[in-house]
């Protein structure tokens, strides 16, 4: 290998599309600061030019999202509240992934639905809800009724009663749903979620890991500029796989899951990177911390 950069055509075909503003707030270390020149070298990494960076970086001052001190590489940004941004995990939901991936979240057998019907005057508190139940992993059976095998009624209950609709919430338990003729569990999951896309996100994200694990175990001691490309690479990738993931119990999906396999890899490549830092190096990126917060132990 010529260079310790890692190339595009390794791990899966495409890297995910990373906004330049992900890339700054993922780039914010445990003290609230932005390295100018550090940003400025991942970005380049990343393909993102210069000039990206520069409008990016104006844009997050104006907004009140950043101060700037000093110009161009040699500035320093500093953080006006936490900005790690969309690249941060859901601390239980990366958790309770693990814990399923451990057999330590085994299935009742029970599915929860959800049905409300709320009027054209509380639009967004209808629209709220029903994105609050997508993000919790639940599925649309039909106009205004979702289900899923998770137990999420206490958050769709507190969300709902935060909005002010929980008069307008139906909610029930059943073991025995049927949609139409399908009454298998493993049937209706598959049915119910594009579980065909969410195993392909899960493989791209584990093509991933395991190329830069390869890469490491070439080149264990890579730049700062590349090691810190693959975590906000890492991450980038680790949120697309597990955002649309409805993390159903391991009964449901078929054998062997490649998520699985993937957030195995993603955390073994999270522990390297960690591993690759600098003697001395500090502040690191808040990223190694807050994964280090959400990883199995065994596995940092």
């Amino acid at each position: 290998m010529n260079s310790g950069a890692p190339s595009r055509a390794e791990g899966s075909a495409e890297r995910p599309e990373i906004p330049t503003r992900l890339v700054v707030q993922a780039m914010v270390r445990e003290d609230g600061t932005v390295d100018a020149a550090d940003l400025y070298a991942v970005a380049g990494l990343l393909g993102m030019s210069d000039q990206q960076i520069r409008l990016c970086v104006k844009r997050l001052v104006t907004e009140g999202r950043f101060t700037q001190e000093g110009r161009g590489r040699r500035a320093t940004l500093h953080a006006v509240a936490d900005a790690t941004g969309a690249l941060a995990p859901d601390a239980a939901y990366v958790r309770h992934a693990y814990r399923q991936d451990a057999g330590l979240a085994p299935w009742d057998g029970a599915w929860h639905l959800f049905a409300f019907a709320i009027p054209e005057s509380q639009r967004a508190a209808r629209d709220a809800l029903r994105e609050h139940l997508l993000h919790l992993g639940a599925a649309p059976v039909q106009s205004g009724l979702y289900i899923t095998a998770n137990p999420v009624t206490e958050l769709v209950e507190a969300r709902a009663g935060h909005l002010g609709v929980i008069e307008a919430l139906t909610r029930l338990t059943t073991t025995d749903p049927r949609i139409g003729d399908t009454a298998d569990p493993r049937d209706l999951a598959a049915v119910l979620w594009p579980l065909g896309e969410i195993a392909q996100r899960h493989e791209d994200l584990a093509a991933f890991a395991q190329a830069r694990l390869a890469c490491l175990a070439e080149r264990p001691e890579p730049s700062d500029a590349e090691r810190l490309t693959m975590a906000v690479e890492l991450a980038a990738r680790f949120t697309a796989a597990m955002k649309p993931d409805p993390l159903l119990p391991p009964e449901l999906l078929p054998q062997p899951w490649p998520g699985k396999r993937a957030r195995r890899l993603a955390a073994d490549c999270w522990r390297h990177l960690r591993e690759a830092r600098p003697a001395g190096e500090t502040p690191t990126l808040r990223l190694f911390a807050l994964y280090a917060d959400v990883l199995p132990p065994a596995a940092l």
